[in-house]
């Protein structure tokens, strides 16, 4: 682990980017970037205009690590350069940035009120390249549908053993069992989340961290608990659906947390706009999400 790095994340102010699109949510990040489907043929052209939207975004003024203290990278832009440097070299050479790596290869069919990761069997391989290739943590998503006790607890324990696996690789996991915004027992979800999150910390051996990303809860201060857990590198939030404006009102409120928006980071950018008006917007976005993470 870079010392320098864990420190950035473990107190430094400001938020991480999540430029993690996949194959199955790029087409929907292009067109909300003014990139229809149309565009593109095929993947490989899909990944280069996408690739083009990061690399657009990490080299604005507006991106810098005294703001955006991480970024989360899909492997397809891991494994490429921006000017001419690694993805993830570029980011923390040139910006300051943490790169980070999301590993899951999505979501299994729905079981218990849950949709768990798929499996990930060239796990052990992507992460001996992220390691040599300088990315300081993984990020895995799963989803919680209900307030099942039985189904978050399978969720988190799938979490934590992928967890330990990425550990033994010496990178930090971020561990993200997201809770969808609308269902209607949201609440008592987060509440058996929250419990079934400290049980497992609590069996960490010490001088063991990991990072939380948690969608952002109904009563503030919910995760407050995890936030102070000694296992605990840091809590991050998903903006999960919510416009900037509401998840970063919500995120003001609880004490200790920062954003790791996708969506909501983005809002508003365009492939059509002009690098100044690119960058005023997206300046904008940053100013924003820095002031609400730092709030509490």
């Amino acid at each position: 682990m870079d010392r320098k790095q864990a420190e950035q994340m473990r107190s430094g102010k400001g938020f991480i980017a999540a430029l993690d699109q996949s194959g199955g949510s790029t087409p929907r990040a292009l067109a909300l970037y003014g990139i229809p489907e149309s565009a593109y043929s095929d993947d490989a052209e899909m990944f280069a205009l996408v690739h083009a939207m990061r690399s657009r975004i990490v080299k604005s003024p507006a991106f810098r690590g005294d703001r955006v203290i991480g970024a989360i990278l899909f492997e397809n832009t891991m494994d490429r350069e921006i000017d001419g440097r690694p993805s993830a070299d570029f980011l923390w050479q040139e910006r300051g940035v943490v790169p980070f790596l999301k590993v899951d290869k999505g979501l299994a069919d729905t079981t218990d009120g849950m949709r768990l990761m798929k499996p990930m069997p060239g796990l052990d391989a992507l992460l001996e390249r992220a390691a040599k290739g300088g990315i300081f943590g993984t990020k895995m998503r799963s989803v919680i549908d209900a307030a099942n006790a039985r189904g978050i607890a399978a969720n988190v324990a799938q979490q934590f053993e992928v967890g330990q696996q990425i550990l033994d690789h010496g990178l930090v996991p971020i561990i993200e069992p997201e809770v969808t915004i609308s269902i209607p027992d949201k609440a008592e979800a987060e509440t058996i989340l929250r419990d079934e999150i400290a049980a497992r910390l609590d069996k960490l051996p010490e001088g063991v961290e990991v990072m939380l990303k948690l969608t952002l809860p109904e009563v503030a201060n919910h995760y407050r608990p995890l936030v102070d857990h000694p296992r605990v590198m840091r809590v991050v939030a998903l903006s999960g659906g919510y416009s900037r404006q509401e998840a970063n009102q919500r995120l003001a409120q609880n004490g200790g947390i920062i954003a790791s928006f996708s969506r909501a980071l983005t809002e508003g950018l365009s492939a059509d706009q002009s690098e100044a008006e690119f960058d005023r917007v997206l300046s904008e976005a940053i100013d924003s999400i820095f002031a609400a993470s730092c709030a509490g």
